[in-house]
């Protein structure tokens, strides 16, 4: 009878209740619980496999260039990164509210380091992640604009709950790409979170923008509510040999 409830669970796909029941068989202990205990451990065991998957695959999607996460980070005080700021950004509420945050820094502090963990946390909390290199997400939409995918591509970052737009303002945008910048901006605004990283700091986004009207339309609706990191200190790459942006 238990083999046959155990392949029954398989096939079923309750592979959490499945690992745990036979489990439980093969090492004895199933005489170890009450009736109700034994149900209870395998609906934990179900329900715990099932969120793991999600979280794996929350994960897989977002497509995060390295794994990073917030129990590594190095709150150095030269680093001009506050602790209990960054581990209450780690709880997500930022995400409920809509709000971004912006990451600033020479080269190789650890800015793309911080937006990647931060965009970890959001896929444990259940959240929707996308990472983007910056210029090859423009690259890739100018593509789309041709092929007639355009619009396709833009619904897919509206869908997440969190885009993260990594290294940028490297060069500064032409019309075409500035438009872009406009109509992802324009579909999150008060609908979405972005975690922007960029060496350039925030008062210089608008010669990296280009066209006043343009730069004011998009940069009042990025900053507005959002949190700002400037990071500080020597090159981590140089210090560690990693290579975190």
């Amino acid at each position: 009878m238990n083999e046959s409830t155990v392949t029954k669970m398989k096939q079923m796909k309750l592979y959490g209740m499945h690992n745990a029941f036979k489990t439980a068989i093969e090492s004895g202990k199933t005489d170890h619980y009450t009736l109700d205990e034994f149900v209870s451990m395998l609906i934990d065991a179900e329900w715990d496999e099932r969120h793991n998957r999600r979280i794996a695959r929350s994960i897989t999607n977002a497509r995060f260039h390295y794994k990073s996460n917030i129990e590594t980070i190095n709150f150095d005080q030269t680093r001009n990164l506050d602790r209990n700021t960054v581990l209450r950004l780690a709880e997500c509420e930022f995400v409920e509210k809509n709000e971004n945050i912006l990451i600033t820094g020479s080269t190789g502090v650890g800015k793309s380091y911080l937006g990647t963990a931060l965009g970890y946390q959001a896929c444990i909390q259940g959240f929707k992640v996308s990472y983007f290199n910056t210029s090859k997400l423009f690259a890739k939409l100018k593509m789309a604009k041709a092929d007639g995918s355009y619009l396709r591509e833009l619904a897919k970052i509206e869908r997440q709950d969190v885009i993260i737009l990594d290294d940028f303002g490297l060069q500064a945008l032409d019309s075409h790409n500035r438009i872009t910048l406009l109509e992802i901006i324009e579909d999150r605004h008060n609908n979405g979170s972005i975690i922007v990283t960029s060496q350039i700091p925030v008062q210089g986004w608008y010669d990296i923008i280009g066209e006043k009207t343009i730069a004011d339309a998009i940069l009042d609706r990025l900053i507005h509510q959002s949190h700002r990191l400037e990071l500080h200190g020597e090159s981590m790459r140089k210090k560690r040999g990693i290579n975190k942006g």
